[in-house]
């Protein structure tokens, strides 16, 4: 009995360990991909891509939803990955990726979430809000979103929780990277673009999320939380939070 369950637990650990090379080839053949352009390779080495999509899970064979997906540069890395197993969605602003990536080959299954939500800046506001915020998901294993928790007010960020909440089987990962700034620092001239992670932890949670880990990946030291993400100085090495979330 015990030889069996030896056995047993050596082919699982077999079984794994082979379905974790799978995924990380297939990473590997996207991060190589044709499709890349130079810009989006010279980001490789800031952004961590890899270990990020490692730390937060990912599997070949999961239903898949990428919020806010801007130019793609995440798109490019997960429809690959998701096409054969799983189902990969983007959703919110996502009329770049539909216009300029989705029409390419390799990108057919792709989906397009929640087609009637509006992302936008009322006129003389601040901040972006969502109209219409219901993804139309159901059962998703992940929810991704890059550095776009901060282009949201108090109410905009509350709508996009509640509707990756919804979307998100029991147990699914929320799963969100942002600029950091200093804890309960005023917006001002420069901090407009970064978000005090402890809030977003707060907000989050108001959701129906449990926070379940953090990474330091993207820590940078020599970033000193003074400055806007895109000065010279300071773009490209910005210190990032990542929260890793699970619906209750």
């Amino acid at each position: 009995m015990k030889k069996t369950l030896v056995t047993f637990a050596l082919l699982s650990a077999f079984s794994l360990s082979a379905y974790a090379g799978d995924i990380s080839a297939k990473l590997d053949a996207a991060l190589k991909a044709d499709i890349r352009t130079e810009q989006d390779t010279n980001r490789d080495r800031n952004r961590q891509p890899k270990q990020t999509l490692e730390f937060f899970g990912l599997q070949d064979d999961m239903k898949v939803i990428e919020l806010l997906p801007g130019g793609g540069w995440y798109t490019k890395l997960l429809a690959p990955i998701l096409k054969d197993k799983g189902e990969f969605y983007v959703a919110y602003g996502a009329d770049r990726v539909k216009n300029n990536l989705l029409d390419k080959a390799g990108f057919e299954k792709v989906n397009v979430a929640a087609p009637t939500a509006k992302v936008n800046r009322p006129p003389g506001a601040p901040a972006y809000i969502i109209e219409n915020a219901d993804l139309g998901v159901k059962d998703a294993d992940i929810v991704f979103t890059f550095r776009n928790y901060h282009n949201f007010g108090e109410q905009g960020r509350a709508d996009m929780n509640k509707a990756a909440h919804k979307a998100l089987k029991k147990g699914g990962i929320y799963a969100v990277v942002d600029h950091t700034r200093r804890h309960m620092q005023k917006d001002n001239d420069e901090n407009g673009r970064r978000i005090d992670p402890v809030l977003a932890i707060k907000e989050i949670q108001a959701a129906g999320f449990e926070l379940v880990d953090f990474s330091d990946l993207h820590y940078r030291a020599d970033d000193e939380l003074r400055y806007e993400v895109g000065r010279k100085t300071v773009t490209g090495n910005t210190d990032r939070w990542s929260l890793k979330f699970r619906k209750k």
